[in-house]
């Protein structure tokens, strides 16, 4: 617009040249002139407006310049920083990962039973472990009660550390994830530390059966009432308040000290009081009470039931109730043997069909104290009853040969030498019946022979006993029962082994020989030989004995 006034001036300049002519040219040039002085002051002031507006614009732009211009310089520094930094953190992270990666060893920060195993290879943190495990494992693990002390062998409860598998999963810390997972996982064990409980087993049971043994041992401990049967009397006892092992805790105690490897220190036994229970009368005679069962056979198929003594109070059950009401510390009630209307050695042969065999030796007549003495002994045997299993013991049978027994005394082998002596004779019924039961085929327990070779029997074909000292004893290794049958009688002593045939029997010989001899000495030995159809099973050696020269 200024500039449109200046331009304008400029043609009415022109144009005043044009018509100087006319009168008024002098004040029209002074009309001009005033005109372009005032054009000029307009301009100026409009030059100094324009200038104080850029001024004004450039003070504007310097107050905002601080903030706009520094930013853009922070954020490229920054940018450049960042970028340096994150570089920096990849090749770190790559090294970082790479070193892990290619490590052999267990990472830091880790602990196995507070053993630490960083750094260190599998094969090496086992043995370290396992050195440390065993030597915190003693030989006996100490208990304690009060001042009473016991142990247990360590050995006896068979305990076993999984440290294998404890070290796998150590090795496994800070490599079972991604790459990214495992260094997060090496950074936070290596400022948190991981500790690692290996599993542990042990014999519990083995355990528990000593506590319970240990809690009969306490010196304070509980003793229940009982009874048992002594010379046909049973005896009552009362029981006493004491203390109980508590098996459950006191084991779950000592799981722990052998998980914390703390065993060396002694393990108190956690018990608690008891009271016994009192005497039950009716109780026990109901346990105790045994009818009497006779002995029953039957044929279709053979079979035989044994018979059974019973047992019964002597007095009746409110006399034993009165019996405690005195305070004793042990009582005594008198018992009956109820016995059976048929024992088994009543059984007939009808029960056992068949004679398995027989065996006789001859004795004098004339001597009649020394026959006494042998329907004596076969008296005792005679009729007996064995069931499949049962052992014959001769003296147990037999019993002491005594005078009131009725016994006599005849001549007996004492230290070598001849001499009367009570039941003497008795010799030639277990001679006798032991050849029957080697001819049935029945196992020998045990046998002796005498000092000489005596006259009713062959060498190594004899058998002595001496209450107390020397038995005869065999077993009925048969199936089915088998019936003794002995007679004295006329100069011969017999015996007589009944049973039931099975196809699998055998035909016995026996043989004796006498294998050399001496001035002092004779040597034998015995045979005895199994066949079946008239062939050679098997041969089988009895004895081989010495005997002295008369």
């Amino acid at each position: 617009m200024i500039k449109n006034g200046t331009l304008l001036g400029k043609e009415q300049s022109e144009e005043t040249e044009h018509i100087s002519e006319t009168p008024l040219e002098a004040e029209s040039e002074t009309q001009i002139e005033e005109l372009n002085t005032k054009t000029e002051d307009l301009n100026n002031q409009s030059e100094n407006l324009e200038l104080e507006s850029s001024e004004s614009q450039t003070a504007k732009s310097q107050q905002f310049t601080p903030v706009q211009k520094p930013s853009r310089n922070k954020l490229h520094i920054f940018l450049i920083l960042a970028s340096i930094f994150l570089t920096i953190l990849l090749v770190s992270f790559v090294s970082f990962t790479l070193i892990n990666a290619n490590s052999k060893t267990i990472i830091s920060g880790v602990s196995i039973h507070n053993f630490d195993v960083s750094k260190m290879d599998k094969e090496n943190a086992l043995k370290l472990v396992k050195r440390n495990v065993l030597s915190n494992i003693p030989e006996e693990i100490k208990l304690t009660h009060g001042d009473f002390e016991t142990s247990i062998p360590t050995a006896d409860l068979n305990i076993s550390f999984d440290i294998s598998s404890a070290i796998n999963e150590a090795y496994t810390i800070g490599r079972n994830g991604n790459l990214l997972q495992n260094d997060i996982s090496i950074l936070q064990t290596l400022f948190s530390n991981v500790q690692i409980e290996p599993s542990f087993t042990f014999d519990e049971d083995a355990l528990r059966k000593q506590l319970e043994d240990i809690s009969s041992k306490l010196p304070d401990r509980l003793i229940e009432s009982s009874y048992y049967i002594e010379n046909e009397q049973l005896i009552l006892t009362k029981g006493r308040t004491g203390s109980v092992i508590d098996v459950d805790k006191t084991l779950a105690s000592i799981k722990q000290k052998i998980k914390d490897l703390n065993l060396k220190n002694n393990i108190e036994i956690i018990t608690s009081k008891h009271s016994p229970e009192p005497l039950d009368i009716d109780k026990i005679h109901s346990e105790l009470y045994v009818e009497a069962k006779d002995a029953s056979f039957t044929q279709d198929p053979y079979s035989v039931s044994p018979s059974e003594n019973g047992i019964d109070f002597a007095i009746s059950i409110d006399e034993v109730k009165n019996m405690l009401a005195e305070e004793k510390d042990e009582y005594e009630v008198p018992l009956t043997i109820l016995v059976p209307n048929v024992t088994t050695n009543m059984l007939g042969r009808e029960a056992f069909p068949d004679l398995l065999s027989s065996y006789s030796t001859n004795y004098s007549v004339r001597d009649r104290d020394r026959t006494t003495n042998l329907i004596l002994a076969a008296n005792k045997i005679n009729g007996m009853v064995l069931m499949p299993g049962e052992t014959f013991s001769y003296n147990k049978v037999v019993g002491e040969r005594t005078i009131s027994a009725g016994y006599r005394e005849a001549p007996i082998y004492v230290s070598g030498e001849v001499v009367d002596g009570v039941g003497g004779g008795i010799c030639q019924i277990t001679t006798t019946l032991y050849n029957a039961v080697v001819y049935a085929n029945l196992e020998i327990v045990e046998r002796s022979n005498h000092q000489f070779v005596p006259s009713y029997a062959r060498a190594s074909r004899d058998a002595t006993v001496v209450y107390g000292a020397i038995d005869f004893k065999f077993k009925n290794n048969r199936d089915y029962p088998i019936k003794l049958e002995c007679s004295v009688a006329n100069g011969t002593a017999n015996f007589q082994v009944w049973g039931l045939h099975t196809a699998d029997d055998y035909e016995v010989q026996i043989t004796d020989r006498v294998t050399g001899s001496s001035a002092n000495a004779i040597y034998s030995e015995a045979y005895k030989i199994l066949k079946q159809n008239g062939q050679v099973v098997r041969t089988f050696l009895l004895s081989r004995d010495i005997y002295k020269r008369h």
